[in-house]
């Protein structure tokens, strides 16, 4: 009678021990399976973060704001250039025929911040090109009221940048053309120069920026060549400097190493041409 009651006790005891055995196997089926359904749903997870970081990347530097835009030169010497990158070998815009300007020597002023006149003449036989879009963008009174944006001052260097669509540097994309007329072989800008400014290697984005020159300036040509010089200023550039460049760059400016807004701003009050 004992042993039948043992081994009845010791059946429940290994039922029992089966039903936990069982029971810790399921919970531990349980993590595993939990454990792998984690793994997997952070891996995806982190690859849908780099995919969308790699978008955004790309977002940014080929559309949105991190786009770059043409440098001005490789050079260690800032040089003038503007910031829309027009099509390379063709006019863009109403650009004048160089015959309006061809073997004519256009003489005028031009006047800043109303107490700076410079006398200017501009040479259509050296440049036809550019004194003919100059000469018709003063008819138009485009440079009424434009800024000059842009002072470079330094050893070998001594320019005032001006006529930026937008006040910033900006170029204009509907307006340009080309190409390169009467550049300096040496690479030498004459004080009293009045020069196109353009983008980098490219001899068709010339536009409404240009840049005088009021200290001898060495400006490196790149693969389009040097810059095109339209004319000269005749009078008034002690007066440019005294008034203007003498005073050097705005306090707001953190970065000069490509030049900065000069001190005292700058703006084209007029500009007449007989």
């Amino acid at each position: 009678m004992a042993s039948s009651k043992n081994s009845a006790r010791e059946a429940r005891e290994a039922r029992e021990r089966l039903r936990r055995y069982n029971a810790r196997q399921a919970v531990h089926t349980h993590q595993v399976t939990r454990r792998r359904r984690d793994n997997i749903a952070a891996i995806v997870g982190l690859v849908v973060v780099a995919v969308l970081a790699a978008g955004t990347q790309i977002f940014y530097f080929t559309s949105g704001p991190g786009k770059p835009t043409a440098s001005p030169s490789s050079s260690s010497t800032p040089t003038p250039s503007a910031s829309a990158t027009p099509a390379a070998h063709a006019n863009v815009g109403n650009i004048p025929k160089p015959t309006a300007a061809t073997e004519r020597t256009f003489t005028g002023t031009m006047t800043l911040n109303t107490d700076v006149t410079l006398g200017i003449s501009l040479d259509g036989k050296a440049a036809p090109q550019a004194v003919a879009a100059f000469v018709q963008q003063v008819k138009d009174k485009y440079f009424d009221q434009k800024t000059c944006h842009r002072l470079v001052t330094g050893t070998n260097v001594g320019l005032l940048q001006c006529g930026s669509v937008d006040g910033t540097g900006a170029g204009d994309t509907n307006y340009s053309f080309g190409p390169i007329e009467n550049a300096p072989a040496d690479g030498v800008y004459k004080a009293g120069t009045i020069a196109l400014a353009r983008v980098a290697d490219n001899a068709y984005s010339q536009g409404h920026q240009f840049f005088i020159v009021f200290a001898d300036t060495s400006l490196p040509a790149d693969s389009a060549g040097g810059y095109t010089i339209l004319g000269h200023v005749t009078s008034g550039l002690d007066e440019l400097k005294t008034k203007i460049t003498n005073a050097g760059y705005a306090a707001s400016a953190t970065d000069t190493s490509n030049g900065a807004p000069p001190k005292v701003a700058t703006t084209i009050t007029g500009v007449t041409i007989k």
